[in-house]
């Protein structure tokens, strides 16, 4: 039934993030942030298979030649296909012990987008990055609060972007050409709340936006025009990600976390940290690689 909540795994993370879709492998990919610890799980075996990364992944993006692109505490780095660990490739703030890289997602052109906040999660210190294929990086946007969830429209115009601290989506006009961006705007405003803070986004095929609400217990499907269609709860307060999947991208999966809550809260959440699975009736689409 649409919306029916199921528990894919009893991960327990301590913030778990990130989700993508590996199609090859058919398998679901995701991080569990603090632990430094990327995470492989096969839905429909429940079978879960961990790396250790050695220090905090924020995200993770497949690569077009294969392997992984992954957003760390240091910066950019890659994944080989077999291989034990990952190399550093494109520094970030890595001599800055305040901050470590957050959420990230691939654009069409094959460039990985990431941003950084202050691990404390205070305000003013995070920054939005672009990394294009040859290893360059560019600052996108700054100063941010929490960087978190972003995508972009099918036609690559619009990009989609959330500062959780800002308490809304915002767009920018895309160019995808050059991997410029102008011309921002709220188009979701969120009440903290009576809300949540808003965290990890993706996109449907039909262009409608998903938005995962940190202490809100939920995720909201917004229509293109902001417009609030859906809301599916979940048994968790700290809903961090989602990104559909599945041979047909018709399987919702959404990440969470238990990072802050009281002895009590998570007697009452039991289930916090862990990967859930819902068939909302509508499908999303492949992700996009990275280029480099």
């Amino acid at each position: 039934m649409a919306d029916e909540v199921d528990l894919v795994l009893d991960a327990r993370a301590e913030l778990g993030e990130g989700p993508i879709w590996d199609p090859d492998a058919g398998r679901l990919v995701w991080v569990d942030i603090q632990a430094g610890r990327l995470h492989r799980t096969d839905p429909s075996t429940g079978e879960d298979s961990t790396q250790d990364v050695g220090r905090p992944v924020g995200s993770v993006a497949l690569r077009r030649d294969g392997g992984l692109v992954l957003a760390a505490d240091d910066g950019f780095r890659l994944l080989d296909p077999g291989a034990a660990e990952t190399r550093l490739f494109a520094p970030v703030e890595a001599e800055n012990a305040l901050t470590r890289m957050n959420d990230g997602k691939v654009d069409p052109a094959g460039r990985f987008w990431a941003g950084t906040m202050a691990r404390d999660e205070g305000p003013g210190l995070g920054t939005l990055y672009r990394l294009d294929p040859d290893g360059t990086t560019t600052a996108m946007v700054a100063p941010i609060g929490i960087s978190n969830g972003l995508d972009w429209s099918a036609d690559g115009t619009t990009m989609y972007y959330i500062d959780t601290l800002a308490q809304s989506v915002d767009t920018f006009r895309y160019d995808l050409a050059t991997g410029s961006i102008s011309d921002r705007r709220v188009h979701i405003r969120f009440d903290r709340g009576a809300d949540g803070g808003p965290d990890g986004l993706t996109l449907d095929a039909a262009g409608y936006l998903w938005v995962a609400l940190w202490d809100g217990w939920c995720i909201r499907r917004y229509a293109p025009d902001g417009r609030l269609d859906r809301e599916i709860r979940f048994p968790a307060a700290r809903i961090t990600s989602m990104t559909f999947g599945g041979p047909t991208y018709e399987d919702l999966y959404v990440t969470s976390a238990w990072k802050d809550l009281s002895s009590a809260e998570r007697a009452a959440q039991p289930h916090a940290g862990g990967l859930f699975h819902l068939r909302p009736g509508v499908a999303g689409r492949p992700l996009w690689r990275y280029a480099g």
